[in-house]
């Protein structure tokens, strides 16, 4: 029996229902293989930042790396009688470490950028003063007899990251007297690298005396300066004409000013504050978590902000399909799979567009440019897919408002999951508005 006009339109419905899903499924599918080159441009961002991490410290290696700077310190060797397993006995050399009572630091920060190629490092040239006291009152409570310690044998030593920055000679007042300075420490027990002055106690050993000290340090630097609380009452002065400083470290400026024309700051940490005292023998104590000081930060870094960008390109993707199947079920229009895939590349293509030209522009304008690009590219290729004007217009204010709120999420990160909750609430109410047109029972009874 052959089949009648109503069968045939009967099959033909059922087929087109049945469609409607198929197509659905593949575009699940389609937006799980995108996820493959998001995945690839995540890498590419991750590659670009580990050449620009090179590059800084290409160009930190020469010029001096991020500056963290401790003491001065007291080094005082002193000797200390052992018996081995025949009862002979012999001296074994060990230290006490004194820190200053008083500490003041003066620094001047000359900030410049330095390029290679297209990326860019902060550095400085830093002039340092150091002036405080030493206070040897309460030596003898650490159990050493005065004999023992080599009073004529002291050292004061200064902890210096990175002894490439120095860059004129180091020379130190000492109670009045001028006093040089060499490369290298008596003992690592405290500081890792750093400078060292003998200094001669033998005259007041027999009293407790105090010593006065002032030096001066001409100290290169890249991205971050910072200081070391030895003093039992501390205190620091920075100034520069950085812009953008950043102030980090265990203790944050007591008072601060930033300006167009730089900032000045002032910290003070008394010793009640830190974890280690103001004297100990060998190494029971290390000058460990307690450093502050400040970075200079450069205005943009376009690469955190197209890392935190593309981890919204799935909901992008998902988005924008959902739009286009919405206006297929809605209006009648037909997209086939394969032009779906390419209104996807271009969406994973916006992200290569966004790293490369912000590299050469800043960010804000490097979005702008290629989600313009994107969205213009979309918008026509949609009014020729669609052969309708007001859709395709209609597609191109929706890649707006997105591309705008992920724009939105972006800059203002503190605020991100607030306006991200709020964003995507209103994009689920806009869907289950616009899909009420859809009618779902009618597909599922005529699929039937």
């Amino acid at each position: 029996m052959e089949p009648t006009g109503n069968h045939i339109i009967e099959i033909t419905q059922k087929r087109e229902r049945w469609g409607v899903y198929f197509k659905a499924m593949i575009l699940v599918v389609l937006i799980g293989l995108l996820g493959i080159p998001t995945l690839f441009i995540d890498s590419l961002i991750s590659e670009r930042q580990s050449r620009r991490a090179e590059t800084i410290e290409e160009i930190s290696g020469k010029w001096g790396r991020g500056q963290t700077l401790a003491g001065p310190l007291l080094t005082i060797p002193y000797k200390e009688m052992y018996r081995d397993t025949s009862g002979k006995g012999y001296w074994v050399r060990k230290y006490i470490y004194v820190l200053p009572d008083v500490l003041k630091t003066h620094s001047v920060l000359k900030p410049e950028v330095r390029y290679r190629s297209i990326y860019e490092v902060a550095v400085y040239t830093s002039e340092v003063l150091l002036e405080g006291r030493f206070d040897l009152l309460g030596i003898d409570g650490l159990g050493v007899p005065r004999n023992n310690i080599l009073w004529n044998e002291a050292t004061v030593t200064v902890g210096i990251t990175d002894l490439r920055g120095i860059s004129e000679q180091v020379s130190m007042k000492w109670n009045g007297a001028h006093q040089s300075f060499n490369s290298g420490l008596p003992t690592q027990d405290v500081f890792g690298r750093g400078i060292s002055s003998h200094v001669d106690l033998s005259s007041n050993s027999s009293s407790n005396s105090t010593y006065d000290f002032f030096l001066q340090l001409q100290l290169r630097g890249s991205e971050y300066i910072r200081f070391t609380p030895v003093g039992k009452i501390t205190e620091s002065w920075v100034r520069s004409s950085w812009t953008n400083p950043s102030f980090d470290g265990t203790f944050l400026p007591t008072k601060r000013t930033v300006s167009n024309n730089g900032f000045e700051a002032y910290w003070k940490v008394l010793h009640l504050n830190r974890s280690y005292p103001q004297m100990w023998l060998n190494d029971a104590h290390t000058l460990t978590d307690s450093d502050y000081g400040l970075s200079l930060m450069l205005p943009v870094d376009q690469y955190q902000k197209a890392d935190r960008s593309i981890k919204y390109a799935m909901l992008f993707i998902g988005l924008t399909f959902l739009m286009f199947f919405f206006l297929e079920l809605i209006n009648g229009k037909l997209v086939h799979p394969f032009q779906y895939l390419l209104i996807g590349l271009a969406l994973c293509l916006f992200y290569t567009l966004l790293i490369s030209i912000s590299e050469y522009l800043n960010y804000n304008i490097a979005y702008l440019i290629a989600s313009s690009m994107t969205i213009g590219l979309i918008t026509v290729y949609s009014a020729s897919v669609l052969r309708a004007r007001n859709l395709a217009l209609m597609i191109g204010s929706t890649l707006v408002l997105l591309y705008g709120f992920i724009f939105c999420l972006i800059q203002l990160e503190d605020y991100a999951l607030l306006l991200g909750s709020i964003g995507l609430f209103l994009i689920l109410a806009a869907t289950m508005y616009y899909s009420r047109r859809i009618d779902w029972a009618a597909l599922t009874t005529k699929a039937g």
